[in-house]
């Protein structure tokens, strides 16, 4: 596996620290709102290192924290009239059900930052009396940037460059800074704000101390990768690592990966816009399975532009491999022949070169577009192959590998879970099928108009009458 490192921007071969183990840590949302598709890109991608990963025999310990605790979150209770508890709750489960809906794998841990205040208050103190830190008259405490001397190194920003345009980095103000670079650590509370105690004064933290401690707490000094969307490499995921390896001694991490940015129609997602969608307006027109597949048809690194031209397409190419998966499962069950022909063999041997040539693509970096495209090119394999009435075993073992292989996608090919709504389906295809034989073509025609209003388009096939879902 190679991995780009935005560390090193180069790509490397992936060695991890315990063999046959991964330790990842991924940064995740500030809860004051639903999750916008923004929010989703870094879900779904990480979400499908992660079963890449397991798919290739590795035991992955992935962490992935909340921000339960911040000015926007604070805002939003106040508009309320509610206790931020309240807003951070409400929205946690609304992105868990989100998440769920994209089919992203719950963490092994999902940390809170308010249950974690303990830790983040050790981390100052260490800074502090490492000289990395320092706390101003009012309680502020600040990060001593200087003191960092590789400060800049995973953002390739130099201090003089910094120094120059310096608010970009500014947590708060600048009242009690011995140098207009340091970042804020710790700030003192504010009237009707949530606060914890602490040897400097009654406040909160800052927001890049809450990732630095939940990563040590769960998976140790050093981690093998840290990700998160592209927006975080600078101050965020910088300022980690000049707390962390300050604190610590040690390197941070051993890799950093960052997704791209997502635009809208070529313009930058934004409110004033009026292109900013939560993944539940998608939802409202679209199985968020199109969604996932959208976001995995590009390459993780590279901008991708969401249109619904482009929604549209992914659709139907989700429309052909579940297409294909469900042929597959109806010759599977209706083959006249259960046994392997010469031929056969010679497309199940090029079944294997296809998986493999999967894994050499999906390991160069986690090109999903790529593996996407050898997803299609084993269901043209496995359309020829039910032209040509294959057997119960050849449609089987095709069936296998394309659920295999859009599982580490994270894509859901067969519609087990609507067993109920499909059992509902068939008795209205078996009456227009009923009412077609007596000549009753005006109940046929209803019918088929009916599962049109259900999304259902019928397919007439040499097997007989086949749905799909529109």
């Amino acid at each position: 596996m190679k991995i780009y490192n935005t560390l090193s921007r180069t790509l490397e071969e992936f060695k991890p620290i315990e063999p046959g183990k991964v330790s990842m840590y991924v940064c995740g949302p500030t809860v004051y709102n639903l999750i916008h598709i923004g929010n989703a890109r870094p879900m779904i991608v990480f979400d499908t290192f992660r079963r890449y990963m397991a798919y290739r025999g590795y035991e992955v310990d992935y962490v992935s924290n909340f921000t339960d605790v911040d000015d926007k979150i604070i805002n939003k209770a106040k508009e309320e009239g509610v206790e931020s508890t309240v807003i951070s709750e409400r929205y946690i489960a609304e992105c868990k059900k989100d998440m769920e809906g994209l089919n992203v794998l719950p963490a092994t841990v999902h940390p809170k930052a308010t249950e974690e205040i303990g830790g983040m208050v050790e981390l100052i103190q260490k800074l502090i009396d490492k000289g990395y830190a320092y706390a101003a008259k009012d309680g502020t405490v600040y990060y001593r940037t200087r003191a960092f001397k590789e400060y800049g190194k995973l953002s390739h920003k130099n201090l003089d460059e910094l120094e120059g345009g310096h608010r970009q980095i500014n947590v708060s103000g600048e009242e009690g800074k011995e140098d207009p670079l340091d970042f804020v650590l710790w700030k003192p509370k504010k009237e009707g704000e949530p606060f914890w105690e602490s040897p400097w004064c009654e406040g909160r933290p800052g927001w890049h101390t809450e990732c630095s401690v939940m990563a040590r707490k769960y998976l140790g000094n050093t981690i093998d990768i840290h990700a998160g969307g592209e927006d975080l490499i600078f101050p965020h995921h910088e300022n980690e690592i000049a707390q962390s390896e300050a604190a610590n001694g040690v390197p941070f991490a051993h890799y950093w990966m960052h997704n791209g940015f997502l635009n809208i129609d070529n313009q930058k997602m934004s409110k004033s816009l009026g292109n900013f969608f939560t993944v539940r307006d998608i939802a409202e027109k679209y199985d968020l399975q199109v969604l996932r597949f959208f976001m995995l048809s590009a390459h993780y690194r590279s901008p991708l532009n969401f249109s619904a031209a482009l929604m549209e397409s992914a659709k139907a190419g989700l429309s052909r491999i579940r297409n294909s998966v469900s042929d597959l499962a109806y010759r599977e069950a209706n083959a006249d022949r259960k046994e392997l022909w010469p031929k056969e063999e010679e497309i199940l041997s090029e079944l294997g070169r296809l998986k493999e040539k999967f894994n050499e693509v999906m390991d160069q970096d986690l090109n999903t577009a790529d593996g996407i495209s050898v997803i299609f090119e084993i269901v043209r394999l496995a359309n020829t192959a039910v032209k040509e009435e294959c057997s119960s075993e050849c449609a089987r073992t095709l069936k296998e590998a394309l659920n295999e292989l859009c599982g580490v996608m994270g894509l859901v090919t067969e519609k087990e879970e609507e067993g109920s709504l499909d059992e509902e389906i068939e008795k209205l295809i078996d009456q227009r099928q009923e009412a077609r034989k007596n000549k009753d073509f005006a109940k046929a025609d209803e019918i088929r108009d009916l599962l049109l209003k259900k999304g259902i388009i019928l397919k007439d096939t040499r097997e007989g009458v086949k749905w799909e879902r529109a």
